[in-house]
């Protein structure tokens, strides 16, 4: 019997130490999404790997895009499996608004101090900061093209006739581009028709609209194109391929794409989760990004080289020009305006 109880306690005493060392292992795990290929891959050089080496801590990705995310983290709004979730579609302001995501405590995020005020505006309302912006303007060709555009009107600048690519309003990106282009034009977010009756006239001149990227750097590549409105990161990817593709700020602003860092309500370790959000956002992991995928930081330290900064809005003075355009307003309306953009690209 002797036997049999120390047996017992032994037996008890293993189970309670796995129950403890199951407890901590959960503790020192978080969950996150990223947005996958290349982009993926950039996420674990600049912020996944130095965080799990830093703090013994343990990462597990999940691969999903804003939407997608944002869809799963309103389905399991009980029991949510992230802790850190990252948009780039502004899904952040609905989520605050709906409870889902947590205000940060500036404390335990001490980089906060060094963004810039645009990056961090509602982060007491529970809206992560933005880490990244990929900012939408004029790529074009620095060979061909008969002048560098400097103004979002250039588009319509007949100089440049059938030499110009639009992307598609349901690609985020020529959305951002399109209500850029609206507003040039005199139109407003209540009011795109100048945009789409400026978009017939491009077409009609012998513009091509596109879906996709790739399609934009076949059209560069082989269709003799010479500007294009579209990310600041793409022509990175455009000059890697050997074309001689330039990046320039419309003069009447850039609009632009927040990537933000969001801490999840609900989950049981916020404190580690804080700290994988304040590593996102320090100059190194901006920096980081900035030279893997020429996105633009929003860590005013962030010191970058001159060809590296030559690509993407970079500095006090370039940060002044970005325009967010509600993305709320944007939901709202997108389908509408696919509607109407479909119909007038028919013609």
């Amino acid at each position: 019997m002797k036997l049999l109880a120390t047996l017992t306690a032994s037996l008890t005493a293993t189970a309670a130490c796995a129950l403890v060392s199951t407890t901590v292992l959960a503790a020192e795990t978080i969950t996150i999404n990223s947005f996958g290929g290349a982009y993926e891959t950039a996420h674990r050089k600049c912020v996944i790997d130095p965080f799990e080496k830093e703090t013994g801590a343990s990462v597990q990705i999940v691969t999903a895009y804003s939407a997608d995310a944002f869809a799963q983290l309103r389905a399991q709004k009980d029991a949510p499996q992230f802790d850190v979730i990252h948009f780039s579609g502004g899904q952040e302001i609905v989520g605050a608004k709906e409870g889902l995501l947590s205000p940060l405590d500036p404390a335990k995020v001490p980089n906060l101090a060094d963004l810039y005020d645009f990056a961090k505006k509602n982060v007491a309302e529970g809206e992560g900061p933005a880490y990244s912006i990929a900012a939408i303007g004029l790529l074009y060709n620095s060979e061909k093209a008969p002048k560098a555009p400097t103004s979002w009107k250039d588009l319509m600048d007949e100089a440049y006739a059938d030499h110009i690519v639009l992307t598609d309003i349901s690609n985020g990106y020529g959305m951002l581009g399109f209500l850029m282009l609206n507003q040039a034009e005199g139109g407003s977010l209540e009011d795109i028709e100048p945009g789409l009756e400026a978009v017939k006239t491009l077409l009609g001149r012998g513009a091509v609209v596109v879906s996709t990227s790739p399609e934009i750097q076949q059209e560069f590549a082989q269709n003799d194109a010479w500007i294009a409105a579209y990310a600041s990161d793409y022509a990175y990817t455009l000059e890697k391929a050997g074309l001689p593709a330039k990046f320039v700020q419309g003069e009447e602003g850039t609009p632009a794409s927040f990537i933000t860092a969001n801490l999840v309500a609900g989950r049981p370790n916020q404190d580690l989760a804080m700290k994988f959000i304040d590593m996102t956002i320090s100059k190194e992991a901006e920096a980081c990004f900035a030279n893997e995928l020429r996105y633009s930081p929003t860590n005013s330290k962030v010191e970058l080289s001159d060809e590296v900064a030559a690509n993407m809005v970079y500095g006090e003075d370039a940060v002044k020009g970005l325009i967010r355009f509600d993305p709320q307003v944007i939901e709202a309306n997108r389908s509408d305006w696919v509607d109407q953009w479909n119909r007038a690209i028919a013609r």
